[in-house]
């Protein structure tokens, strides 16, 4: 390359500058589902994900990325040991809390370590790369697309292996020993972020998820306090709600038949990873079957299915 080449190329603008200055598709367009805003992503699918390669390069050295050690240190252990001899699983299941029927809460990050991962994201947001937010029942402003199966996610690659490796290692298993019939309805994975915030998005109506089971993971940091936003979820046996709140780092597990709804925030904010899990083609079981056979041997490994493309929203 001589001296005129690598002036030009210096000219030519990377993928991160390039699409920095892409114009997300306004928030009416993406709730009417205007055929604009899917060609938006499909059109910019390969640039979105180089850009996030490079912001991705750049910001290693800057940041702490995420990985298993942001985990609360009890439940990595636990984990940890269940992967060496599932036979030892019981000693994960002693961490979770039976709070409503169909419900289990435990801690699952390190309260302590909640800035670092925080941090990360407050990053994510300022790499002023597009990102598509979740807009299922509603549209969460603050909120992004965690899986590679949905347009305009996270691409960073190292974001995806952290994600994966919550997917694999944790969520499934735990999954598979707390819902038997879970197994063979989870080689398909799906996420997003979202976050309550007072006078912004503020809560979400009754539902069941498309999903065999979905893990709801709080971010909120130890001096983050906010009030309201608990999560009902509705028990089928005394036709009443049960109203549980989410401690920092804290998760809950559930069936996605569970019918649930989020509260009205009425000041700060929450802030919550979102993770399903069913089968391929969206399938799910149909019913709670708890007489499911598979041992700890089998639950405690990953399906060899190839991920489909498909997205539930």
């Amino acid at each position: 390359m001589d001296n005129t080449d690598r002036f030009t190329a210096q000219l030519i603008p990377g993928p991160l500058q390039r699409a920095r200055s892409l114009d997300l598709p306004s928030r009416e367009a993406m709730l009417n589902r205007a055929p604009a805003v899917q060609q938006f992503w499909d059109t910019n699918k390969q640039l979105l994900k180089n850009a996030w390669s490079e912001w991705d390069e750049n910001e290693t050295s800057h940041l702490v990325m995420p990985d298993m050690s942001l985990l609360d240190s009890n439940l990595r252990n636990a984990v940890e040991q269940a992967w060496k001899d599932p036979a030892k699983e019981s000693a994960v299941k002693a961490l979770l809390e039976h709070v409503s029927p169909g419900v289990f809460q435990f801690q699952f990050f390190n309260p302590e370590r909640l800035a670092d991962l925080r941090a990360y994201l407050e990053a994510v947001v300022d790499a002023q790369i597009p990102l598509r937010p979740p807009y299922g029942i509603v549209l969460n402003r603050r909120g992004a697309m965690l899986d590679q199966r949905s347009e305009g996610f996270l691409a960073a690659p190292s974001f995806q292996v952290f994600y994966r490796e919550l997917l694999n290692t944790y969520m499934r298993p735990i999954a598979r020993m707390l819902f038997p019939e879970v197994m063979g309805y989870d080689s398909q994975t799906f996420g997003f972020s979202i976050q309550w915030q007072a006078g912004m998005d503020t809560s979400l109506r009754f539902h069941t998820d498309a999903s065999a089971a979905t893990l709801n993971i709080n971010l909120n940091l130890p001096e983050e306090e906010f009030t309201g936003s608990e999560v009902d979820f509705y028990d089928k046996t005394t036709d009443k709600v049960n109203r549980l709140s989410f401690k920092p780092g804290t998760a809950m597990i559930h069936r996605g038949s569970e019918a649930h709804a989020a509260q009205p925030i009425t000041s700060g904010k929450r802030a919550n990873f979102v993770l399903w899990l069913y089968g391929e083609h969206g399938q799910i079981p149909m019913n709670n079957n708890q007489s499911h056979t598979a041992d700890a041997y089998q639950r405690w490994t990953v399906p060899t299915a190839k991920k489909d493309k498909s997205a539930p929203f």
